[in-house]
């Protein structure tokens, strides 16, 4: 794993944010998310050195396509981990309140 993946796994693996286990690489048909919490929907993704101007409309898309299975998406990129992980960690909580009081 690139080091911001470990760097937030290291946050949410073990059900560490609001008791919800998230996996890493989990596949959503035929695509494959960083992070993914089966009972929540719910997928992370951080876009690395690898994701630049010229794939963001492939990741867009990407996301368009698992969003259209029901699945919610959060998107980071390695400075947020690197800079600001409490941050990021802040908003994946968040997000799980809000994903389970709709329930």
């Amino acid at each position: 794993m690139p080091k911001a993946e470990i760097m937030l796994w290291s946050r949410i693996r073990r059900k560490q944010i609001h008791g919800q286990r998230f996996r890493r690489q989990y596949s959503v048909e035929s695509f494959v998310v960083d992070f993914y919490s089966p009972a929540l929907k719910l997928a992370i993704e951080i876009d690395g050195d690898s994701h630049t101007d010229k794939t963001r409309n492939f990741d867009l898309e990407r996301q368009s396509a698992i969003e259209s299975y029901g699945i919610s998406f959060l998107r980071f990129t390695n400075e947020d981990i690197y800079e600001n992980l409490d941050g990021v960690v802040d908003v994946i909580y968040e997000t799980i309140e809000r994903l389970t009081e709709k329930g």
